[in-house]
């Protein structure tokens, strides 16, 4: 979704609801999504003197998604590589099968993956990174 370009404080709308209508403040799951969000706040940034309680609190929602998307993308993961891979399996109760349908391989990657058979390459860093919204360096440790 790409926002409005050239919004300005002065023509954002008092009130919280007409405010989400303008732009919904959701989760934030990828770079433009990031950026749209960006774009929004610092259209209130420099204002906060003269936000109404509604847009305050808008504007402080929408910096704790962008925090948060960025905190998400910054710091590393306490564990890596192929360890990092079997937490995830286990916690979301996935099976090799389930990680050779993510990486869209032969029904057999997975489990060897798993296994310490078969190292992660970059290509599968990407699909299991987006596939589990990390960083695809996670998995390359």
């Amino acid at each position: 979704m790409k926002t409005k370009s050239r919004l300005t404080f002065a023509s954002m709308p008092k009130d919280y609801s007409a405010l989400c209508q303008v732009f919904p403040p959701r989760p934030i799951h990828d770079e433009v999504g990031y950026r749209n969000t960006v774009e929004i706040a610092d259209v209130f940034a420099g204002f906060e003197e003269r936000m109404s309680k509604d847009q305050n609190d808008y504007f402080d929602l929408l910096c704790q998604l962008i925090e948060s998307y960025e905190d998400a993308w910054s710091k590393p993961p306490a564990i890596v590589g192929l360890p990092l891979l079997i937490h995830l399996v286990e916690e979301q109760g996935l099976s090799g099968a389930d990680i050779s349908r993510i990486l869209g391989r032969s029904s057999s990657l997975g489990p060897m993956i798993l296994r310490g058979e078969r190292k992660i390459t970059a290509d599968h860093a990407v699909s299991l990174g987006r596939h589990f919204g990390l960083r695809p360096d996670a998995f390359l440790g």
